[in-house]
């Protein structure tokens, strides 16, 4: 067989495949396909055998290409994904990023499609959650915490079962906010307990979020913490966001998709992939080789957490941000220099370039934030995208059910 016949064009793979070229690129940049550039500069040519071998997954019963980053499956005007990042609304969330426009700001945005001028006051009667901390014992992931708080509040408000948009947009200001005061829970002991009370006492997400945490609400702690809220905010129906979606399309309750939000967050392929990347940083602390940690990492042929995206091949602007905003934290950003120095590692190795999950832990360490804070913060930014998804999904009446493909027993 000639070399041609090992290859097809991008249009034949689409073609077999039933997918766009984009959906195709994005296939390559998972490592699903292969391509090689064609003889004399003439477009990307795809391995055959692995588009015929994606093609039979889906005859024989496997996970449709719709749903693996492949055609669009719902109608949504929330958030376009584009490849200089997601845009809210129409509005660049790295413009707004970068303009310092505030989180509940964007939050309204893209709840009610008016960015609202300034930072709105959103009620700032947060329940007393210091019972719960017997429940949350130290070391306590983010997302355990976070589910005991919103499960052990909703039977407490008969009122959550009103669908109507200021019902709904009325407990997600309330529950972000709750989110975030239980950032405390990181802690332990009477630092815990000064966290819950500061963060109870502090108006505005990021100030809470800061209080909680434990860290001094300096202007460019606070900013930063804008920042990664605004670019957590919302990535259209990535796996929470189509989990809390499922739910609100069965009329649940908002503190019901809030959970399913929350359970699909807490899985390591999606928000605590975090967890991973904090693992990796204290190997880099310990080693002190980035160089070597990225070799050894391929020599066992070991994925590395928080550096590739699927839909950015060239990049997650969104990490690019991040990254160049825990930079400039400088001196305080030291905490975050052996990830700084691993990102430059696996550049000059030709590795993907990291992803909003490594620059979330970069900035955490910037800051000088707990171990876990970056997964805490991911839940509460996002949470602002869960409850705009959930008031479309409930103004559709449409209940989300998808078919499975039935195929026979093996064996």
């Amino acid at each position: 067989m000639d070399d041609d016949q090992h290859y097809v064009s991008a249009r034949e793979a689409s073609r077999l495949l039933g997918v766009k070229p984009a959906t195709l690129y994005a296939y390559v940049s998972r490592g699903l396909l292969e391509s090689a550039p064609g003889e004399g500069g003439r477009a990307r040519r795809y391995r055959r055998t692995d588009v015929e071998r994606l093609r039979a997954e889906g005859r024989r019963g496997g996970t449709s290409p719709a749903l693996r980053w492949g055609e669009p499956v719902l109608d949504s005007g929330i958030t376009a994904m584009t490849q200089e990042g997601p845009a809210y609304r129409g509005r660049s969330a790295l413009a707004l990023a970068r303009e310092g426009v505030a989180f509940e700001a964007v939050a309204e945005l893209l709840w009610t499609g008016v960015l609202p001028e300034g930072r709105p006051e959103w009620p700032a009667d947060t329940p007393d959650l210091a019972p719960l901390g017997a429940l949350a014992p130290t070391g306590s992931p983010p997302a355990a915490f976070h589910a005991l708080v919103v499960a052990a509040l909703a039977p407490r408000d008969p009122g959550r079962f009103d669908l109507r948009g200021d019902a709904v947009l009325e407990r997600a200001r309330r529950l972000i906010r709750t989110l975030a005061v239980s950032l405390a829970f990181l802690h332990e002991g009477g630092a815990r307990t000064r966290g819950l009370r500061a963060a109870r006492a502090a108006r505005g997400i990021a100030l809470v979020a800061a209080a909680a945490l434990g860290a001094p609400p300096r202007p460019r702690t606070l900013a930063a913490l804008d920042r990664a809220l605004v670019l957590l905010a919302d990535h259209e129906l990535n796996v929470s966001t189509f989990a809390a979606r499922v739910a609100a399309s069965a009329h649940a309750d908002p503190y019901a998709a809030l959970l399913a939000g929350l359970a699909a967050l807490s899985g390591p392929r999606h928000g605590a992939a975090s967890d991973r990347v904090e693992a990796l940083l204290l190997e880099l602390e310990a080693t002190g080789d980035a160089e070597r940690v990225v070799h050894e990492r391929e020599r066992r042929g070991e994925l590395v957490p928080g550096f590739g995206h699927a839909f950015y091949p060239g990049g997650d602007p969104r990490a690019k941000l991040l990254l160049e905003t825990a930079r400039g934290l400088a001196p305080r950003a030291s905490a975050a220099a052996p990830l700084f120095a691993f990102v430059e590692a696996m550049r000059a190795a030709g590795k993907p370039e990291p992803n909003i999950d490594a620059a979330l832990v970069a900035l955490r360490a910037a800051l000088g934030l707990p171990r876990g804070a970056a997964a805490g913060l991911f839940a509460v930014g996002r949470a602002a995208g869960w409850f705009a998804h959930v008031l479309e999904q409930y103004s559709t009446g449409v209940l989300l059910r998808p078919r499975a493909r039935y195929v026979l027993p093996r064996g």
